[in-house]
This record gives structure tokens, C-alpha cells and sequence, in this order.
């Protein structure tokens, strides 16, 4: 068992008497050790992923010979996200990031291997249950962020979290264009063609959580643990209500919450039905896949830049940027009818909103709530942003049968509004702040005047 591993009692998730707490060089040299841990397992999970992004709407009309519930799949998948966010938070509180990790992707293995099952018989139930097991891996991905945050640096939190993001990149983009090959690989058997990538997807899952079961040692949430003050890890402290009651304490976690919640249903509403609108225009399964593609560039290839832009010019400032690129994507793919490349570019730029969404809400949130919280809080915020993106999935669907795909994005750009209302009071009550103006009652601040912060502790108040 390594040093870090002896400081938290091992997996068992209990804080015990540490009998040597890693030095500063150590202690860098395993942040750099465990992003690249999770690094690798990023590259490897966003191969599978981006699969059920580009073929569960399709899979879904020829399951179910409508399109008025293609988008319940790919919100079948978001909606599995979102229910298994708090009990993986409950396993990572209790025995750390590395357990938590490996049963979401083995359970995405499952539910890949399901899809294909209802996919063979024709049962669209069980392709959602199937689907719905698939989003354990999106859990996975998601959480993987927050791992990389835990032994950061306050000062370089949104890089830390941006550099796993960043890591999708590879294999999300890879993803969608070896879909219809890999479909083809099943011609011949009774595997339909858009089926077959998920069982590429289900071994990927395998091959990804056995990388992190061996590889993320020590486990970085139980050491960031391990160096918080003594006393300052009760049971209580870590439990999902002590969750709850930090962010509804804090106006940043709030807004954080309110961020990557809105950021995420906004993206996920468009991006669902754009194969199906792009069907309607003629497009193929090979279009389809580099649109897709496109898009998840957007999302993850730039998250280092907004990283970046996070720690030096703020949070706030990356909130306002999301929003804005937002609504420019809703703009071009709400308007582009036939034309494949202004829909590509409207796809492009809502994976960029996304980004800067993700990056900037997570790190202020980390910034927001104590250490033993913090567990809980993200697992909170990924239930409620995964929650609110299945309910705008589902919908979806029906706003293009009904309404069209233009009314879809106009749509997902209102609900922008509460995101940049909240954001502008923070950064009004922020300049306040500056010049000595502000109600010293307001707790309202951002990390770019926040109080300090210690690597593992919360902000002092």
C-alpha cells in the first residue's frame, strides 16, 4: 500500500492518523501522476461516449418507426448520468474517486451491450434502459474532473479541471467517424448497422476502468483528505446534506450550480436532434459523424484555453463568454436550414459555450464549498445538470415534430437568461466590492476577490 493510500486508511474512506503526509515536490509530483492517470482514461472513455451522442437518435427512429421519440434516447443516457451522479457521489465520499470511476464504467459496459440486445429484437424499452445504463460512462467522465481538482492548487483549479476535459478530445472526436466502420464490421450478423459500435463502446468501458483500477493509486479525493486540518472530517461533514447545505449557503455555489446546469441542457437540447435535422436535409451517417465531431472538438480541444482564461481573468468573466457563445451557436443552427456547414458551425461554437460553461461553473464551485463537502456538492451539481439537460432532452424532441429545429434553439437561448441574470449580479456586487460600495451584507464574491483558499481547504469565511 503506497504512503498516500496509509494516510486515508486505504479505500475503507476513514481519515486515520497520518503517518506521513506527502511533501510539496510529492505532492506535485502526484497531481502530475494523476492527471495523467485520468488523462489516459479520458482519451480511452471518449471513444465510447461520443457513439451514443451521434447514433441514439437514429437508433431510436428505427426501433421505434417515429421520430417524435428520437430524442428520448440520447435523454435516456442523460438521464442514467444524472440518476447515478449521487449514489457515485456516495461511493467516492465514502471510499474515494477510484471505486466510484470503475463501477460507472462498468456499468456503461452494460448498458452499451443492452442497447444492442433491443436494438437485435426491436424492443425500444429496453434500448432505453439500455441507454440509460450507457450514461454511468458520461458519470464517469464528468466525475473524472472533479478527481483532477482535488490535489490542485486554488490558483489552478479550472487548469487542472480543463486538462481532463481537454483529454476527451482525442477519443470523442475519433468516436463518431469510426462509427460507420465499426458498423459495417457487423454486416452479415443480425447486429443493425448503427447497433454495432456500441459493443466497440461496451470494450472501451472495460479497457477504461480497468486502467483507472490499477493506475489511480494513491486515490487523489482520500489524500486531499489526508492533508485537510484534523477535526475537519467528520462523517457529518461529508454527507450529501452537508452538500446541499454548502451550496445553498453560498451565492457563488449557487450561481456555479445554475451554470454548468443550464450550460448543459442548452447543449445537450440542440445537439440531440442536429443528426435528425440533418437528416431531414439529406445528410449520411459519414456527415452526421463529422458534424457530431465537430461539435465535441468544440467542447473539449479548447477547454485548456478556457481553463486558463477561468484562473486569470475569473469565473465570472468565463460565465458571461459561455452565454454569449451560446447564443451564437443557437443563431447559426437555428438558421441554417440546408446548409450542412453553417450547421456545423452552429454545432462548433455550442460545444465551445459548453466548454467554458463546464470549466468556469466547476472550478467556482469547487472554490465555493469546504473540502469535506466537496464530494457531495459535485455530485449534487451533476445531478441537477443532468437532470434538467434529460427533462430538456425529452422535450426536444417534440419542439422539432411540433414546432422545428429553429424553434429548438430559440428556445434553448432563453433559458440562458437565469445564467446570465445571476452572473451579472455577481459581477455587479463584485465591482461594488472594488470600490467600497457594496452592502457589506452581500456575500455574493468571485474567485478573482475571493478570500484565500488552501489546496484542500474550502474559502475562508
Amino acid at each position: 500500500m503506497s504512503t498516500a493510500d496509509k494516510t486515508t486508511g486505504g479505500t475503507a474512506g476513514t481519515t486515520a492518523a497520518p503517518a506521513a503526509v506527502p511533501g510539496p515536490e510529492a505532492l506535485r509530483a502526484l497531481q502530475r501522476r494523476t492527471s495523467a492517470v485520468l488523462v489516459v482514461s479520458q482519451i480511452l472513455g471518449g471513444l465510447g461516449v461520443p457513439i451514443g451522442i451521434a447514433l441514439a437518435p437514429v437508433l431510436a427512429v428505427e426501433v421505434s418507426g417515429t421520430e417524435a421519440v428520437s430524442g428520448l434516447a440520447p435523454t435516456a443516457s442523460v438521464v442514467g448520468t444524472a440518476l447515478l451522479s449521487i449514489p457515485l457521489a456516495s461511493l467516492m465520499t465514502s471510499r474515494g474517486r477510484r471505486p466510484g470511476l470503475v463501477l460507472a464504467y462498468l456499468i456503461g459496459a452494460l448498458g452499451a451491450a443492452l442497447v444492442v440486445v433491443a436494438a437485435v429484437i426491436g424492443s425500444f424499452p429496453l434500448l432505453l434502459v439500455g441507454m440509460a445504463g450507457f450514461g454511468a460512462a458520461s458519470s464517469a467522465n464528468l466525475q473524472a474532473r472533479f478527481a483532477a481538482a482535488d490535489l490542485a492548487e486554488p490558483d489552478r483549479r479550472a487548469r487542472a479541471i480543463s486538462t481532463v476535459v481537454w483529454a476527451t478530445t482525442i477519443g470523442a472526436v475519433l468516436g463518431p467517424n469510426i462509427a460507420a466502420p465499426a458498423g459495417r464490421s457487423f454486416t452479415g450478423t443480425s447486429i443493425p448497422e448503427t447497433a454495432g459500435p456500441f459493443l466497440w463502446a461496451a470494450g472501451t468501458f472495460l479497457v477504461t476502468g480497468l486502467v483507472v483500477a490499477v493506475l489511480l493509486r494513491p486515490d487523489p479525493l482520500l489524500t486531499a483528505r489526508a492533508l485537510a486540518p484534523e477535526g475537519s472530517q467528520s462523517a457529518q461533514s461529508r454527507s450529501l446534506r452537508a452538500g446541499i447545505a454548502a451550496v445553498a449557503a453560498s451565492p457563488r455555489a449557487r450561481l456555479a450550480l445554475v451554470t454548468v446546469a443550464v450550460t448543459h441542457t442548452v447543449m445537450v437540447s440542440i445537439m440531440v436532434m442536429t443528426p435528425v435535422d440533418l437528416g431531414h436535409h439529406g445528410a449520411r451517417l459519414e456527415l452526421v459523424g463529422l458534424v457530431i465531431s465537430g461539435h465535441i472538438a468544440g467542447m473539449y480541444a479548447f477547454s485548456p484555453v478556457m481553463g486558463w482564461l477561468s484562473d486569470r481573468g475569473g469565473r465570472l468573466a468565463v460565465i458571461g463568454l459561455a452565454a454569449g457563445l451560446l447564443c451564437l451557436a443557437a443563431l447559426l443552427a437555428g438558421t441554417a436550414g440546408p446548409s450542412h456547414a453553417q450547421t456545423a458551425a452552429g454545432l462548433f461554437v455550442l460545444g465551445l459555450g459548453w466548454s467554458a460553461g463546464l470549466v468556469s461553473g466547476s472550478a467556482l464551485l469547487t472554490d465555493s464549498v469546504p473540502q469535506p463537502a466537496r464530494a457531495a456538492a459535485q455530485g449534487l451539481s451533476d445531478l441537477t445538470m443532468n437532470s434538467a439537460a434529460g427533462i430538456g432532452g425529452a422535450a426536444a424532441g417534440l419542439i422539432v415534430s411540433q414546432a422545428g429545429y429553429g424553434w429548438l434553439n430559440a428556445i434553448g437561448a432563453c433559458l440562458l437568461l437565469p445564467m446570465a441574470v445571476l452572473a451579472l449580479l455577481a459581477a455587479r456586487s463584485r465591482a461594488a466590492a472594488a470600490t467600497g460600495t457594496a452592502d457589506p451584507a452581500d456575500p455574493i464574491d468571485s474567485i478573482d476577490g475571493s478570500r484565500g483558499t488552501d489546496r484542500t481547504g474550502g474559502t475562508d469565511r
